[in-house]
């Protein structure tokens, strides 16, 4: 009994219950998967040795020697109950060949029967990066905006977006890091394609304008080329709100339990020589300055260093990036404005019409 329809997998979030050892499941997997491996790390590097010393039947046969008696029954009640608490799973191997037989096999005995994945991670792996490819065809939509003016925000109010941040899990500048760590490249592009299967394809994808590298996770380069070319909708936000917004979510909405007063020392000393050797130095006082200040002082304080960091760095920085695509610039106004124009924007294309044309500064001018 197998199953095929990688897209089905991915758009469903069909559980898969990944029997991979350990090591090749930390190198990336679906994201509806789950490790519940029929060989650990150690024997399966000894089964390889044995495959390369004595040949497939020897490997086999130490396979069924390492994973028999108690550690059979303990690996297959943890399959049963994953299939108890998941009936439409499905299992998943490298290559879809003996491991998740064997396993199929083990739960049929025991009255469970769950489909194989065919060709397992290998194949839908082959998919992911397949429909990664097929963005490149995709019509994009991006939101663009200083630091703080809270383009996620914008992003999330439409059904057809694609949040790359949070598949990255970072908030891709040097003080985006967050309390758990990045996925492995591998991860994030199956999480991103994933992601891209929900999608409706008759709507265009809005995205936020991203850099390369969200941390150290690349965008692919068939999706980053097709947002190099795409329209910009530029969220327009005064300084006095994008600084409330940083301070809130950096330092009143802190997450997790890490000291927000290392975190950011640590951050900002990765853009230092950015910063140059004098600001750098200011700032990391003003922000220090704050985190020991009385509490009905800190705030007031807090803002003054965003506010450096705003003028000093993120702003200059931005305004350079948006000077080279000025040109793909269609639409600027504050967060409601912006929203109503992505909208008609979607209901356009959704009519089978062509895009809404708005006049270029220029053409305001002439």
């Amino acid at each position: 009994m197998l199953v095929d329809d990688y897209a089905a997998i991915l758009k469903q979030s069909i559980p898969l219950i990944d029997v991979r050892a350990p090591a090749e499941f930390v190198q990336g997997a679906v994201p509806s998967a789950v490790n519940l491996p029929l060989l650990d790390d150690e024997q399966r590097a000894a089964i390889g040795k044995s495959y390369k010393k004595g040949g497939r039947e020897a490997a086999v046969a130490l396979g069924y020697e390492l994973v028999q008696g108690e550690t059979r029954d303990a690996r297959t009640a943890a399959w049963r109950n994953f299939a108890k608490q998941h009936p439409n799973a499905a299992i998943c191997c490298w290559r879809g060949g003996l491991r998740s037989l064997v396993v199929q096999q083990w739960l049929a005995q025991n009255g469970v029967h769950l489909p194989r994945v065919a060709g397992g991670s290998k194949a839908l792996r082959r998919f992911c990066l397949e429909t990664i490819e097929a963005s490149a065809t995709r019509r994009v939509l991006l939101i663009g905006g200083h630091t703080g003016s809270g383009k996620t925000e914008l992003l999330h109010r439409f059904t057809n977006h694609l949040d790359l941040e949070a598949l990255a899990n970072h908030r891709g500048s040097a003080f985006g890091a967050r309390q758990t760590p990045q996925p492995p490249p591998i991860a994030f592009e199956n999480a991103l394609a994933a992601a891209l299967v929900q999608l409706d394809t008759d709507e265009p994808i809005v995205v936020e304008d991203e850099s390369r590298t969200i941390g150290r996770l690349a965008v692919p380069t068939p999706l980053f080329e097709t947002m190099q070319q795409a329209p910009i909708v530029l969220l327009q936000v005064g300084t006095a709100e994008r600084v409330e917004n940083i301070y809130r979510e950096y330092v009143e909405n802190v997450e997790g339990a890490e000291d927000p007063k290392t975190k950011l020392l640590t951050a900002l000393s990765r853009i230092e020589r950015r910063l140059g050797g004098v600001r750098y130095r200011e700032i990391r006082q003003a922000m220090a300055a704050a985190f020991d200040a009385p509490q009905a002082a800190a705030p007031s304080l807090h803002r003054h260093w965003i506010r450096c960091l705003l003028r000093h760095y993120y702003d200059p920085m931005y305004d350079y990036q948006l000077s080279r695509k000025e040109d793909r610039v269609v639409f600027r106004g504050d967060r409601d404005e912006a929203a109503a124009y992505i909208a008609e924007e979607i209901t356009a294309c959704g009519d089978k019409a062509e895009p809404v044309q708005r006049p270029t500064p220029a053409e305001v001018a002439d």
